[in-house]
């Protein structure tokens, strides 16, 4: 070997080694990685999540009402003009000082059980919020091995379209050397030259029928175009499943005991009742319990300091005597009780029950049962829609199954017999038994039963899938 060979060989490998590199961190997806991929970063299922935690926080606010509220109230105010002050409950004309202080509770102790309705109603709504999610997400896994299959369906069809399109390469090239020996006309060589062409194009559609799948895929998993994205290509293998021998009402009886969107309806249908047995409450009396402490302040209220000229029953109650008016008179002192002092004597508290019975309310109570009574029956009405657009999928994808099981197993039957007959038809072409016209008209029939039987194929693999997951077994190709 010479050393300019070597060099070269060398050049050659180390403009590879990136490629090969790249090739080397190309990361190849499987279908479980696809799924789950899509259930932690669709936006969709995240938004739904977040109706999740209104729910639960809704929950929480319904359990916290059967506590008692308590309250602490505080005001400073400056009043002018004539007034009557909350403490002294005395007129004045000047300026005076207030502050206000007050602490209250209240409690309901019965409302027709509303309180408890009201919690159970919550709950019911939470835990549908949440079936909501699994619903979502048992959608999207769905549409996932939809699309994935799709992928795996288009690259076999790619594969197909170039085995095809380099046998007629070959006979291209064959006929050719024939022609110009004189020994085929120059019409066979035009004419498979055409074919070439027509495979040609059926190789181009199937290869952006390819990408049109990968992309499908990739705006499912919210994937942008730069990043390099590989399907794992597992051997799908068509084996009839057990499955499909289930009547689609075994299979529907197993899936509505647990499939998210019947028990989300199921929960819902609770909560509408609840709903109803709160309205029905607002015909009860209401009985609560309240209790408050306040105090107060004010400059207006007053006491002696200075008592010479007094009545001689005030004698020796210098300082504790208060006023009973705020100017002053000859021969008496007055100040204003400090803040501490009147805190503490203005001081008052109260507890108290108190009993609402509703007589008539514009009819309000009755609209109230009136509006949640229809919206329970329509709750179940949407109860026994999903129910039956359930069935109505199972029942579709089970006599999907049956039919492509029989037509991959008639093409199959069809394609052996095609492929015998297409070599034999080679066979005599080659040597000039067959024109040219007999030999692509073999060689299409061959070509349309092969893409038949690979669409029976993958669409009873996904059939099969579908049925498979609504009796709770996971997606899987392997």
């Amino acid at each position: 070997m010479s050393m300019k060979t070597i060099m070269t060989g060398l050049i050659l490998m180390i403009l590879m080694f990136p490629v090969l590199g790249g090739a080397q961190e190309r990361t190849v997806w499987s279908l479980e990685d696809c799924v789950n991929h899509a259930l932690e970063n669709n936006l969709r299922i995240q938004q739904q999540k977040l109706g999740v935690e209104v729910a639960r926080e809704n929950l929480q606010q319904s359990q916290a009402n059967r506590l008692p509220s308590l309250n602490a109230n505080a005001s400073h105010n400056y009043n002018y003009g004539r007034m009557l002050d909350p403490i002294t409950n005395e007129f004045s004309t000047e300026r005076v000082q207030t502050n206000n202080f007050s602490l209250s509770s209240g409690m309901t102790l019965f409302s027709g059980f509303q309180v408890r309705n009201n919690i159970e109603r919550d709950r019911f709504d939470l835990l549908a919020s949440e079936y909501d999610v699994a619903t979502m997400e048992n959608d999207i896994s769905l549409a996932v091995a939809s699309s994935y299959l799709q992928i795996l369906f288009a690259r076999e069809m790619v594969e197909m379209a170039a085995n095809q399109l380099e046998i007629t390469r070959q006979q291209v090239d064959r006929t050719a050397k024939l022609v110009d020996a004189g020994t085929l006309a120059r019409g066979s060589l035009l004419t498979i030259q055409a074919q070439e062409a027509t495979e040609e194009l059926q190789l181009v559609n199937a290869e952006n029928q390819l990408r049109i799948a990968y992309l499908e895929l990739m705006q499912l998993l919210d994937l942008r175009e730069d990043v390099d994205f590989e399907v794992e290509v597992p051997e799908v293998e068509l084996i009839p499943s057990e499955t499909i021998q289930f009547s689609p009402m075994q299979i529907f009886d197993t899936a509505a005991q647990i499939q998210p969107s019947i028990i989300s309806a199921d929960m819902q249908v609770a909560s509408a009742e609840k709903t109803h047995e709160i309205a029905r409450g607002g015909r009860y009396p209401r009985l609560g319990l309240s209790g408050s402490m306040a105090t107060g302040y004010s400059e207006a209220r007053l006491r002696v300091v200075d008592a010479n000229d007094l009545d001689p029953k005030y004698a020796g109650q210098t300082g504790s005597v208060e006023a009973l008016f705020a100017p002053k008179f000859a021969g008496i002192e007055t100040e204003v009780i400090p803040f501490r002092d009147q805190i503490d004597k203005n001081l008052n508290r109260s507890i108290g029950v108190f009993l609402q019975i509703p007589i008539f309310n514009n009819l309000q109570v009755r609209s109230n049962m009136n509006r949640t009574q229809i919206s329970l029956e329509n709750s179940r009405l949407q109860r026994q829609i999903i129910r039956d657009q359930l069935y109505k999928t199972i029942e579709q994808a089970h006599q999907d199954a049956h039919a492509a099981l029989q037509r991959y197993r008639a093409t199959e039957k069809n394609v052996q017999a095609l492929e015998e007959s297409f070599r034999y038809t080679e066979q005599r072409f080659n040597v000039g038994m067959v024109n040219t016209i007999e030999y692509n008209d073999a060689k299409n029939r061959l070509s349309a039963a092969q893409s038949e039987l690979l669409q029976a194929k993958y669409e009873y693999v996904f059939r099969v899938t579908v049925l498979d997951f609504y009796i709770g077994r996971p997606i899987s190709l392997r």
